[in-house]
């Protein structure tokens, strides 16, 4: 049975994006503070991160993209990624969710899809027995949790506050319970993993 596990990163007052996210921008104002720990250590929107994850977030990150199969995430993410170049650079099968499923582009590896039960559905089958992660944005994940796709949820919490921006949970309001799997600890995040119970 494929697993789905969703995962994103916060500041400490729980923004998963500092205001004015989007091209060239993508994590908001400040945000890219969010983001040390997939880096090891600071960058900035003005040069590509050319450094990457250590220790306790390297193991977090390669434990993740070592049981990945298949990915779906949001529009936003994709846009506000610069669509990574214009190439899927996970190598493994992901799906967008957008409400343009039209623009999807020729050859680049991404699939659109303008369903989030289709693109579920594509994603698990695709992951096989690997995992299908659900990348984000934060309203993805809220759509995932909400139907009750997610067994796992991942939360890496960054030692930052940006005071405004993007909630993981504005406007949600399920009950949903989890339980403890595991924490890790670096000097850039905390890295706490639940299990959703169903």
């Amino acid at each position: 049975m494929t697993i789905v596990a969703a995962g994103i990163t916060t500041s400490l007052d729980g923004y998963v994006a500092g205001p004015n996210d989007g091209p060239g921008c993508g994590l908001g104002e400040r945000g890219e503070r969010l983001h040390y720990w997939v880096f090891g250590g600071p960058w900035t929107y003005d040069a590509d991160p050319s450094g990457e994850a250590t220790g306790a977030d390297k193991q977090f990150l390669d434990e993740g993209i070592a049981r990945c199969g298949a990915i779906i995430g949001g529009r936003g993410t994709y846009e506000a990624a610069g669509a990574w170049g214009g190439t899927n650079p996970f190598g493994v099968p992901f799906f967008i969710l957008t409400h343009r499923p039209e623009d999807e582009p020729e050859g680049a590896g991404f699939t659109f899809v303008s369903d989030l039960d289709e693109g579920m559905a594509r994603a698990k089958e695709a992951a096989g027995d690997k995992t299908a992660m659900v990348m984000g944005g934060a309203d993805v994940i809220r759509q995932a949790l909400k139907a009750g796709y997610v067994d796992e949820l991942s939360i890496s919490i960054a030692p930052v506050v940006l005071g405004g921006g993007k909630r993981l949970f504005d406007g949600f309001e399920e009950d949903v319970t989890l339980e403890n799997v595991s924490v890790l600890q670096s000097p850039f995040a905390t890295h706490m993993t639940f299990r959703v119970v169903k």
